[in-house]
C-alpha cells in the first residue's frame, strides 16, 4: 500500500523536480541561442546571429555574445571584460552556469 501511496505522490511533483538538464557543446549552444530570446523571471534577452545581445529587464541593455571553448561568453557595456558560462538544456530551457556554480535558468520565448 505504501508503495502505491509514494508512487501517487511522486507523480503529482512538478517536473522541475525530476529536470534532467544536458550539457551542450559549441554548435549546440550557437544553434539554440542565435536569433532567439530567453525570458528570465524578471527579463528578455535576445540573441542576434550578429553577435549582439539585447537584454531587457524594463531597461534595455546592448552587449554583445559568443561561444567560444565549450561557453557562452557575454561582454557588457563598459567593460572589456568577457564572462563565461557552462550551459545545459532541459527541453525548453537553459541553465547558464557560472564558475562558481551558481545558475541562471531561461525559456525559450514562444
Amino acid at each position: 500500500m505504501w508503495v502505491r501511496t509514494v508512487a501517487l505522490v511522486l507523480s503529482c511533483l512538478p517536473a522541475v523536480v525530476f529536470a534532467d538538464f544536458i550539457p551542450l557543446d559549441d554548435a549546440e549552444m550557437t544553434v539554440a541561442l542565435t536569433d532567439q530570446a530567453l525570458v528570465y523571471p524578471d527579463a528578455v534577452q535576445t540573441f542576434y546571429a550578429s553577435g549582439r545581445t539585447l537584454y531587457d529587464g524594463g531597461r534595455p541593455s546592448w552587449g554583445y555574445w559568443r561561444v567560444e571553448a565549450g561557453q557562452y561568453c557575454s561582454q557588457w557595456p563598459r567593460s572589456d571584460l568577457w564572462a563565461c558560462y557552462d550551459m545545459a538544456r532541459d527541453g525548453f530551457v537553459f541553465r547558464f552556469i557560472a564558475e562558481d556554480g551558481s545558475v541562471t535558468d531561461g525559456a525559450l520565448k514562444n
